[in-house]
């Protein structure tokens, strides 16, 4: 029987292969690696790590119909708008316009969006289209500060005064419905394409101003936005005509 090498023998051997070129230690009987890996024991079966629950993605129109669906005043639902989160504007607008005029009145009209100047004071209808507005109710007896009621589909203003995209049309309408149904007027005047597209789901305010239709139980007719008619001061013979059209219409229901 041999006997086992010193350290100091064992050391200088193993240099010597490693000068040679080995790079690996033999067994004295040849080891089948596949065979190892087919005994390697397998993970016992059992149920997979439950995944994390997603976090549920909130629908902003089932959130909006909610909420307005639980405010019980206007007032109410002017706070429940202040708290409505799902909506970008919000973030960019100094304030929500929320309304002007008299509530409870027979005339309700919804423009479409704030701009700079309904931004800065937190009303619709301000600036010199606010004031083409009111000359125009003048004209037919009426008037904001005694028998108009105001407000748009937006409370936010859009950046650079952009068109509203129509998924913040969809989210805002659920209030805008509850805004008609707590101001109780009996006409809406629909100054706009976006206020048509929200209540009536059309646009086209050139075929659609002038002619009656229906609004969540409403009599509805749309106009041309006071802003418009600054730039196209030649429809203003058209906008004259749908004011004794819904002065006509108010004395029949009188």
């Amino acid at each position: 029987m041999e006997s086992a090498l010193d350290y100091w023998s064992a050391k200088a051997l193993l240099e010597w292969q490693v000068e040679l070129g080995a790079t690996e230690a033999l067994c004295d009987e040849p080891v089948d690696r596949y065979a190892l890996e087919q005994a390697a024991p397998k993970p016992k079966p059992g149920a997979a790590p439950a995944a994390p629950p997603k976090p549920k993605e909130v629908d902003p129109v089932d959130a909006a119909r909610k909420a307005a669906k639980g405010a019980a005043s206007l007032s109410a639902l002017r706070d429940a708008m202040e708290n409505f989160s799902h909506c970008e504007l919000k973030h960019g607008a100094r304030n929500l316009v929320f309304c002007d005029g008299q509530a409870g009145s027979r005339v309700m009209i919804i423009g479409e969006a704030p701009g700079r100047d309904e931004d800065l004071q937190g009303k619709p209808f301000v600036g010199r289209a606010g004031q083409l507005l009111d000359r125009m109710l003048e004209a037919i007896g009426l008037s904001r500060s005694e028998n108009v009621y105001i407000t748009n589909v937006l409370p936010w203003r859009p950046p650079q005064n952009r068109d509203p995209l129509p998924t913040e049309i969809a989210m805002m309408t659920p209030f805008l419905e509850r805004h008609v149904a707590l101001a109780e007027p009996e006409v809406l005047v629909l100054m706009g394409n976006i206020s048509c597209q929200a209540m009536l789901g059309k646009r086209g305010i050139t075929r659609l101003r002038g002619q009656w239709d229906q609004a969540w139980g409403k009599p509805t007719i749309p106009m041309f936005h006071p802003a418009y008619l600054l730039r196209q001061p030649l429809q203003k013979r058209l906008a004259w005509a749908d004011l004794l059209e819904l002065k006509a219409r108010l004395g029949s229901l009188t």
